[in-house]
Parts: C-alpha cells; structure tokens; sequence
C-alpha cells in the first residue's frame, strides 16, 4: 500500500515537472520573440521648415464713428407743416428737411418791414436837419435807434422763420423719420439722424508699449464679420496725445474711404496696423508643435543610420514666437529645410520610425476662414 503511495507521488511529480518545463519553454519562447519584436512605422505627415516674410502688424479692435454724424432736432416750439425727405436717402447741405408753421412770424414781417422804411426816411430827413442845426444831436440819435430797433425786429422775426425752416447741415445719408405732419414739436425734439459715411473713421486703441512704432500716416487694414473676406485699406490719422491712466493704452484715429457705404457708425471691426518693417521668420505649422509645461517640441524626419532603410523620428525642442493664423514662428531649435511631422504629434516617441504619407495631411494658411459647420 505504501509503495503505491509513493509511486503516485513520484508519478504526479513527473506530471508537474513536465508541464513546468513546458511552459518554461513557452515563457522564454514568448521572451525571445518580443525581444525581437519591430514595432511597425508610424504613418505621419510632413513638411519642410521654411523662412517667409510676415507682414509685421499691431492688431487692435476698433468701432467706427462717422466723421460728422448728428440728430437733426428742432430749435422752436411748432407745428411741422412740411416734411421734405425721404428717410434713410442722401441729402446734401442746405437741403430741406422740415418746415414748421411760420404763418405768424410772416404775418408780422409786412409791418416791421413798413417800419424799417419809416424809421430810415425819418433817419434821412433828421440827418438833414441836422445838418442844417435845425433839430438837436440827440433828435437825431433818438432817430438812428428807432431805425436799429425797427430793423433788429425785423432780423429777428427772420431768423425764427429760418430756425423753423430746418435744412441739413451737411451732406450725408438720412436715417429714420421721427415726426409727422401735424406734430407739434417742443425745443430739441428730435427728426431725423444724419451721418456723412464717406470716409469713415475707426478709432481704437494700443498699448503705450507700442507707441513708438506708430505715427500719423500708417496704413491700417480693416476686416468685419458683416463684410466677410473684404479688407478696407485706410490711415491713421491722428493719435490722442493723452494715455489713459487706467488701462494704460492711446487712442488712435483711422480714416477708411467707404465709397459703397458699407461700412456704418457704431460697428465693430478688427484693425490692423501695417508697420514698415518686415522681418523673415521661420514658419511651421501650429500643429507640428507638442505643447508640454517641460518645453515645447516637434518631431524631426530623419534617415536611419547604421545601414538601415526607413526615416526615424528626433525629438527637437524649440523656441516659439509670433502666432500667425495656422502657422508659428520658430526662433530657435530649427533649421530651415528640415522636414518635420506636421499632425498627431502627440503619440509620437523619440527614434520611432515613420512612414511619410502626406495625402490626407491638411492645408496650412496664414489667414484661415473656416466654414461655419
């Protein structure tokens, strides 16, 4: 009994060393193999680092303002007899806008008239008599007043005609009609607006730092979101001698031709000042760059070496400056001509190799519009 014991021992040892010793040879089968494992190439996009001339700009938001831009109000209590525009048309200065009843004030004018010549015949009777000493000084000055006062009556009732006969100031585009025949206005009631809208200023706003790049005469370009894909070229043409304390910036003051009259006071467009310089920048693209607090990278195409076929990836840090739409300049790090890794920068690794394949890679521009999805 004891000796089948232990030969039932002895038989299950043998089983177990056996399936030990083959699954030893598994394990160290599996070792070698992954120690001779070549992971594939990594299918990326290239492109090479290239020097271009950036156009070299101060960026600003600015509101544009007409250069004369009022509301047309009245002067006098009355009641609006005439209305003589159209709105939202073109007018020119001098052209009637409103006229107000002014029957009382003519009606009046007859007979301060008939006293103006009155008082001047007197005055020219008494100025003889004066001269022959046959009234005194002081008749005759009594004489001259009357004249002055009879025609300072008449010069006023004048003007309140003119002040009831309201015509544009300036030549520019109307805006909507705020009265109606019969209305009766009280002084400042408003009746339409008026705003010349060629040319156009833009004002906006740049740091003191830049204060120095800037002077009255530089071109500036402007874009908005309601004129998309047009740039209206102007200049700047003044600049505000004040900085402001709080936020430490200077007003600026460009003019824009606006021939179309597509451009309207109070919108919002972005200003770009176009300064004379014109440096030579090494350019990539934005996506070509890993971002990583530790420093920014790309990943450099190379050829193998040691015989070997293929490209292998070189992990190269940089320094970046100016942003410029889809690309960023390189100061330092880069070499122009040399081919970097344009997109999925982010599961790259140092010496992994690549295989270029550049049919799906996107198109790289300094000013981007995308369409709106």
């Amino acid at each position: 009994m004891k000796k089948r014991i232990i030969l039932c021992i002895l038989a299950l040892v043998a089983v177990i060393a056996t399936l030990a010793g083959i699954k030893a040879m598994q394990i160290g089968a599996m070792i070698n193999q992954g120690k001779k494992f070549v992971p594939p190439p990594e299918t990326v996009t290239s492109t090479q680092a290239k020097t271009e001339t950036w156009t070299a700009n101060l960026t600003a938001v600015g509101t544009l303002t007409a250069v004369q831009g009022v509301t047309v109000a009245t002067e006098l209590v009355g009641k609006v007899v005439k209305i003589g525009f159209e709105p939202g048309t073109a007018v020119k200065k001098g052209d009637l806008l409103v006229r107000q009843d002014t029957s009382s004030e003519e009606a009046q004018l007859p007979g301060l008239a008939a006293q103006v010549k009155l008082a001047r015949t007197e005055l020219a009777r008494d100025g003889k008599m004066l001269a022959d000493k046959i009234i005194s000084q002081s008749d005759y000055d009594k004489a001259a007043a009357a004249y002055d006062q009879a025609v300072a009556q008449v010069n006023n009732i004048r003007a309140t005609i003119d002040k009831k006969t309201i015509h544009a100031p300036f030549t520019g585009r109307l805006g909507i009609r705020q009265v109606n025949l019969g209305q009766i206005l009280r002084e400042g009631d408003p009746i339409v607006t008026l705003q010349t809208l060629s040319p156009i200023f833009v004002d906006f706003t740049l740091p003191q730092q830049q204060m120095a790049q800037v002077h009255a005469g530089l071109p500036v370009q402007v874009t908005c979101d309601a004129l998309p894909g047009e740039t209206i070229v102007g200049r700047i043409t003044a600049i505000n001698p004040l900085v402001d304390s709080d936020t430490r910036t200077i007003k600026l003051q460009a003019t824009l031709t606006n021939s179309a009259e597509k451009l309207r006071p109070g919108m919002f467009v972005n200003v770009a000042v176009v300064l004379p310089t014109r440096p030579k920048v090494l350019a990539i693209p934005a996506t070509a760059v890993l971002y990583a607090p530790y420093g920014d990278s790309v990943f450099i195409i190379e050829a193998q070496k040691e015989g070997k076929k293929g490209m292998v990836l070189r992990q190269q840090f940089v320094r970046l400056g100016e942003k410029r739409g889809d690309f960023v300049a390189v100061t330092s790090g880069l070499k122009e001509g040399e081919s970097i890794v344009t997109t999925g920068v982010f599961k790259l690794r140092n010496g992994q190799t690549a295989v270029i394949d550049n049919k799906l890679a996107p198109p790289f521009q300094q000013s981007p519009k995308p369409e709106n999805n």
